[in-house]
């Protein structure tokens, strides 16, 4: 067997709902994961329940007393989700239980998404959901008419988002999933928008470069005569700066898209159907959540674009650059035969008066000899002597001559 086969299937089982039946309330929070807030919110928890929770898992579900309380660690985020069941004259919308309430007020920075959802059996709830205090609430009906959801997405004074789900008809399983399903769509949608500020921020920062960019893209055609080192140290450094603003924001544009993912796919699984005049659930967060991703795609790619325009100038001025080098090599390589041709011909010269040199010097020696001969006594006719001397002296020129061409050659 495998040695990751057992984990690698236990993942069909590794987040499931929690079942329950109606009335009940349910919080739900979504801490930004870092600086151990995980393994914090678990020692909490663990001195809360009397119960070392299980470190290595990805979720949990712990029961203590009549509440439960489920914990589950994503990639990016850690989410609490604790059921507590409604009394029948208990308040609406009550405050979080002590443990949450602690935890909350412990990571309130990180704290990126906080529901609160009331789930009413159909004959309890009064047919108004103003009388919940929702202002101009959004409703839809889902899993087939079996349920309805109401919702003003208003914040309360400790930034609450509240829901309520009147079940007509969903059995606990069912009652669950829809629920979880309400809950990832609020957390997913808030993991989402993350990248917004970056994204605006980046807006302003990519105008900027665009600017840039049309001032080096002007020189680069206006200054054709001048040097293209100080354009290329220019482009080079805005190609840096690009580099560098993609890598920080690349992870965060790519969550985003996964995330906008889950959103769609979760309300598409609501089956949502129209209440009356009310705008549906789904799509009041579509009109409102659909800009906020494209609007993150759109700086993605401009930022891609950017990138690619700086990388084809940056091309252009390295080719303009390469092609003043060759012809600066081609001028040096002129230079260079210029002042061999001149070498050459310097090289005959001397090679020619080298030549007469010895010659006149050959000569010198051999009228010497024949000096000598007549002071012994020994006379030679001019015409004998120029005979015997004249081709010897040249056979000797000759052979000096070959030599030097020999020599040159080699």
């Amino acid at each position: 067997m495998h040695p990751q086969r057992a984990r690698l299937h236990n993942e069909l089982h590794a987040r499931p709902s929690i079942y329950f039946e109606e009335p009940a309330h349910i919080h739900h929070y979504a801490f930004l994961d870092g600086d151990g807030i995980a393994t914090d919110i678990l020692d909490r928890i663990a001195e809360a329940v009397g119960r070392t929770p299980d470190s290595e898992a990805a979720q949990e579900i712990l029961n203590f007393g009549d509440q439960t309380l489920k914990w589950e660690r994503h990639t990016e985020f850690f989410t609490l989700t604790l059921l507590v069941p409604k009394s029948a004259r208990g308040e609406p919308w009550p405050s979080p239980p002590p443990l949450l309430a602690e935890i909350t007020a412990a990571h309130s920075r990180k704290l990126i998404n906080a529901s609160l959802v009331l789930v009413e059996a159909e004959a309890d709830w009064g047919g108004d959901p103003r009388a919940y205090g929702f202002r101009d609430p959004a409703g839809s009906s889902v899993g087939d008419g079996d349920a309805t959801v109401w919702s003003d997405f208003r914040l309360t004074a400790d930034g609450v988002n509240r829901l309520m789900l009147v079940n007509r008809g969903l059995n606990a399983f069912r009652l669950g999933r829809t629920t979880r399903r309400l809950l990832e769509i609020e957390t997913y949608r808030m993991m989402a928008s993350l990248a917004l500020p970056m994204a605006k921020k980046m807006s302003l920062e990519l105008r900027d470069h665009e600017l840039e960019l049309g001032k080096l893209s002007e020189r680069n055609t206006e200054d054709a005569e001048a040097s293209s080192r100080p354009l290329l140290a220019a482009i080079s450094e805005l190609s840096a700066r690009l580099e560098r603003s993609g890598a920080r924001s690349r992870q965060r544009f790519s969550a985003t898209e996964a995330y906008a993912r889950i959103v769609f796919n979760r309300i598409e699984e609501l089956r949502e159907e129209r209440l009356d005049d009310r705008p549906r659930l789904g799509t009041f967060i579509l009109r409102r959540f659909r800009p906020t991703v494209h609007y993150c795609a759109a700086i993605n790619r401009r930022q891609e674009s950017l990138a690619e325009s700086v990388a084809r100038l940056n091309d252009l001025i390295r080719t303009r650059a390469q092609v003043e080098i060759e012809e600066q090599n081609s001028e040096i390589l002129q230079s260079l035969n210029e002042r061999t041709n001149s070498q050459l011909k310097i090289q005959k010269a001397v090679e020619g008066l080298s030549i007469i040199v010895i010659s006149y010097y050959l000569f010198s020696l051999f009228k010497l000899g024949l000096q000598s001969l007549n002071a012994l006594g020994v006379v030679i006719a001019p015409g004998v002597a120029a005979a015997i001397l004249g081709p010897l002296g040249l056979g000797i020129i000759g052979f000096l001559a070959w030599r030097i061409q020999r020599v040159k050659n080699h």
